[in-house]
């Protein structure tokens, strides 16, 4: 049996419509039944605007729990760059605002990343972008210009 196996299964068929025009009744009936004993149908999911689950709040908790882990290991990094400065013999105060310098900078890297994966039409506008990418770029430059000696 040939027609049982899935690769002869020609994919979507339309379903038998409810009330045929009479002139077609015959042969619409014939063809009905060759169909109905050859493949079977299913329901197309119905696409209603109403039954689709709203994720954002979801969506946003979990970008905020990311960008809560993401802003401790950036403190650790902060921590190990401002201790690799004294180490080069950059005075402590120096290394240190160079440091917290380099925290903000990635920190507002990584929220403009995690707000463009919770929502990027919403959090993609300039409006959004425009300062984290300014205060990125600021912090970045006070962050090799404060740890000069």
């Amino acid at each position: 049996m040939a027609q049982d196996t899935p690769k002869d299964n020609a994919g979507f068929t339309l379903p038998v419509p409810a009330s045929a025009p009479p002139a077609a009744d015959a042969p619409a009936a014939g063809a009905a039944a060759t169909t109905a004993t050859t493949s079977t149908t299913e329901p197309a999911p119905a696409l209603d605007p109403v039954s689709t689950t709203d994720t954002s709040s979801r969506d946003t908790l979990i970008g905020g729990v990311v960008l809560l882990l993401l802003f401790i290991a950036f403190f650790f990094a902060k921590n190990a760059y401002a201790n690799g400065l004294v180490a080069k013999r950059v005075p402590p105060n120096k290394a240190n605002a160079s440091g917290w310098w380099l925290f903000i900078f990635l920190a507002s890297l990584a929220t403009g990343v995690v707000l463009a994966a919770v929502n990027a039409h919403k959090f993609l506008a300039p409006l959004f972008m425009g300062p984290l990418v300014l205060v990125g770029l600021v912090a970045l430059l006070l962050t090799f210009t404060s740890s000069r000696r």
